[in-house]
């Protein structure tokens, strides 16, 4: 089921004009480390056996976890469940391989071959690829990576500090905030997260212009680059806003500086093949015509 049909039913479940609060997410738990050597990923089965060094016993055990995969509505990204908490609290996204500095796993996830962006959930890793790369090719390392991390027990960042600048503050209310920020804020964090996460995704709070009326959100990890974007902000999450906070007029969506550049190059970019490829074709037609 997609985030827009669960955000919309979910809207018409409840009155106008009521918040319901405190539904918590997902419940993340502790969960246990199945001894076995399959990890299922959708229909087919990828078999993979970790030996840690235990030099008192002999023979050594076996140690394995599952992991699943969940497909998304992008394509070009792919739910990964460890079957073990992830984040905690919060989300964390990495775009490059700068900002994935922080945390180990990310960088080295970000190291695989057509690997563009890594997403941390509560107890799920959402990682985005480039769409000439297939996940066929690149998907047996990613399994590798994220086994050989979970079971290793190291931190997921390098530093507490890492830790506490990656995942979002966004919904957390202050003492500054309006009853509309306020009521927005919980709108999100309660209603509207949970199920984008279902997709691998995130939803951040940017900000309310009490002037106009407009929510500016900014989507993280599946849901980021995903074609139908657009009609989850508007059909999900602009509609349940609307129909719980009267002085909400719309949602829209914002892009931070450093993805607006890189849009322009990729634009640019495609232009530029667009142009040979254009001129490749006049000269084939020039010499065929001869």
């Amino acid at each position: 089921m997609s985030s827009v049909r669960r955000i919309t039913r979910l809207s018409q479940h409840f009155r106008p004009g009521r918040i319901v609060v405190g539904t918590p997410l997902r419940p993340v738990g502790s969960y246990p480390i199945i001894r076995h050597a399959s990890i299922f990923a959708n229909a087919s089965t990828h078999t993979f056996r970790h030996f840690p060094q235990r030099p008192n016993e002999n023979p050594p055990m076996t140690r394995s976890m599952f992991i699943q995969t969940e497909t998304t509505p992008n394509d070009d990204a792919l739910k990964f469940i460890p079957g073990s908490p992830v984040m905690e609290e919060g989300t964390a996204e990495f775009l490059d391989t700068r900002s994935a500095l922080a945390s180990p796993l990310a960088t080295r996830l970000m190291g695989v071959e057509g690997v563009t962006g890594v997403f941390y959930g509560p107890d799920f890793v959402t990682v985005s690829k480039d769409s000439e790369v297939t996940w066929a090719i690149i998907k047996p390392e990613i399994y590798s990576l994220l086994m050989e991390y979970f079971t290793s027990g190291k931190p997921l960042f390098r530093s507490d500090e890492d830790r506490e600048n990656a995942g979002p503050q966004d919904t957390r209310i202050l003492d500054t905030d309006s009853v509309t920020v306020a009521m927005i804020k919980e709108l999100l964090e309660t209603r509207v997260r949970p199920a984008i996460m279902e997709d691998g995704g995130d939803i951040e709070y940017r900000g309310f212009d009490e002037d106009s009326g407009i929510v500016s959100v900014k989507l993280k990890g599946s849901c980021r680059d995903c074609s139908s974007s657009t009609v989850t902000l508007k059909s999900g999450v602009e509609r349940m806003l609307k129909h719980y906070i009267t002085e909400v007029q719309g949602v829209e969506q914002i892009i931070d500086q450093e993805e607006e550049i890189a849009l322009e190059e990729f634009n640019k970019l495609e232009q530029k093949l667009a142009g040979k490829a254009a001129q490749k074709d006049s000269s084939m037609a020039q010499y065929m015509s001869v």
